[in-house]
């Protein structure tokens, strides 16, 4: 079940078909994987400092890249509206809120076409990524702005001292960590993997799952862009505001995932391909470790900031 490393421009279908994982080889020591990508969820979700990600990074490369205060300068027109879309979501791209979609990485190995000559070879993966996450932004856009206030997202009230908006950011990451927990359980056989054979279909999935990112999405600049959506009255561009700051989201994971199959020559992917075992611990570990972090930072460590549980607290935020 070895990949012919002689030949490894083969077609896509011969490519995928070698290199999907299956139940009957199942990588060795699965119970061990999937407790060291647990802890390391876990620990992600301890460590993380969202005072560093949201205000340090993202405040600071959307005030660069936009030339002025971007939280406290008003979104002007149409086109700047636009344009605070994708820098917004390229500022975003390291929050708690996004950074599970560095599980993607993965399984994009395994869409087909990474192995392949040329700039065709490299776009067929992240097109597939792209296709699912622009398919809920767009229409979350769209729907969210023919609802506007109403949606919990956009909500100033607070009940029981935990603000609505962040019971909405709770219920839609559990349930997008969740979804990540059980494809990496799947990829590694332990549950039944209906993407077993169909590995561009779980790109397309994990894209979708990029783009519910958005329907829990609290960070500040996200919330200024809904709201200048909402008041333009027009779905329309809601529905394409959603979509480039999706894309401003994925610009940096694609630019990497580009940057390692060229820099290797496409030697990364053809060591990952070559053992099944191999892709689907790597694939599993990935979406285990970021599904859990979801959950945890989301679910658990979220609501205990409120006085609801508890959650160890580092001396920074």
């Amino acid at each position: 079940m070895r990949l012919d490393t002689k030949n490894p421009f083969m077609s896509m279908t011969e490519q995928t078909s070698r290199a999907v994982p299956s139940a009957a080889e199942p990588p060795r020591s699965r119970t061990g994987l999937i407790v060291v990508s647990v802890l390391a969820g876990v620990a992600l979700a301890v460590l993380w400092s969202y005072e560093f990600v949201d205000h340090v990074i993202g405040d600071n490369v959307a005030n660069t890249l936009l030339g002025h205060d971007a939280k406290a300068t008003a979104i002007g027109g149409t086109v700047a509206g636009l344009v605070f879309a994708f820098v917004s979501g390229l500022a975003g791209t390291f929050t708690a809120c996004n950074i599970a979609m560095a599980a993607s990485v993965g399984p994009m190995t395994q869409a087909g076409g990474a192995t392949r000559a040329g700039l065709r070879g490299l776009l067929r993966p992240v097109g597939w990524l792209t296709l699912g996450m622009v398919a809920v932004s767009a229409t979350y856009g769209f729907v969210g702005v023919l609802l506007g206030d109403r949606l919990p997202q956009l909500s100033t009230e607070v009940v029981g001292g935990l603000p609505v908006r962040l019971i909405q950011s709770m219920v839609a990451f559990g349930v997008i960590g969740l979804a990540f927990v059980y494809l990496g359980l799947a990829a590694l056989g332990v549950l039944r993997d209906p993407f077993a054979h169909r590995p561009a279909a779980r790109v397309v999935t994990l894209g979708a799952l990029v783009g519910g990112f958005l329907v829990g999405r609290p960070y500040p600049l996200f919330n200024k862009l809904f709201h200048w959506a909402v008041d333009t009255g027009n779905p329309l561009y809601g529905a394409g505001a959603f979509v480039l700051q999706s894309l401003g989201n994925i610009v940096l994971v694609a630019a990497l995932f580009a940057l390692l199959v060229v820099a290797t020559r496409g030697g990364f992917v053809r060591w990952l391909t070559a053992s099944p075992a191999r892709t689907a611990a790597v694939t599993g570990a990935l979406l285990i470790a970021l599904g859990v972090f979801t959950v945890v930072y989301w679910d658990v460590r979220l609501p205990a900031m409120f006085g609801y549980g508890w959650f160890p607290k580092m001396p920074y935020r």
